[in-house]
């Protein structure tokens, strides 16, 4: 089953987004700490609607931790400094995705664990800085799950 994770989520629409995507494309959600909202904020459930029961989602305290829960994984790092298209990757039922949070994207440190060819990118127009998380987290998500003709489980 494809595992998105969100680390340092700070908009709570955007990760009630999160939650309805995951639910819809069977995926596993995963956020690390610290969150920028509580997890009982209306507006986080507002977005999630009544996917909260249908979504599996698990809180980390930090990304150390989520790591070793998804140890054995391939791993991708979602980052506007990419190198690599997020549509020219062969992904796998049991991939990573991994990004960061609205308004800094994933820390530097995290960035560093990921090798060239494992941080991908969304093409944007010239000049553009970035592109809403909870969008980047949809085309991704279902890129993924297209691949494999759009079948239970991934």
């Amino acid at each position: 089953m494809l595992d998105i994770v969100l680390v340092h989520p700070e908009i709570p629409p955007n990760t009630g987004n999160a939650i309805r995507l995951s639910a819809n494309v069977g995926a596993r959600l995963h956020l690390v700490e610290p969150l920028g909202f509580d997890l009982s904020d209306k507006q986080l459930k507002r977005a999630g609607l009544d996917y909260h029961d249908l979504a599996h989602v698990t809180v980390h305290p930090d990304w150390a931790a989520c790591r070793a829960a998804l140890a054995g994984k391939r791993f991708f790092a979602l980052t506007s400094r990419g190198t690599v298209r997020y549509d020219t990757v062969r992904y796998t039922p049991d991939d990573v995705l991994v990004f960061g949070c609205e308004t800094a994207g994933l820390p530097q440190a995290i960035r560093d664990e990921f090798d060239a060819e494992h941080c991908l990118r969304v093409p944007m127009w010239p000049g553009n800085r970035s592109i809403n998380l909870s969008n980047t987290v949809a085309l991704v998500a279902y890129e993924a799950w297209r691949q494999h003709g759009f079948a239970a489980g991934i």
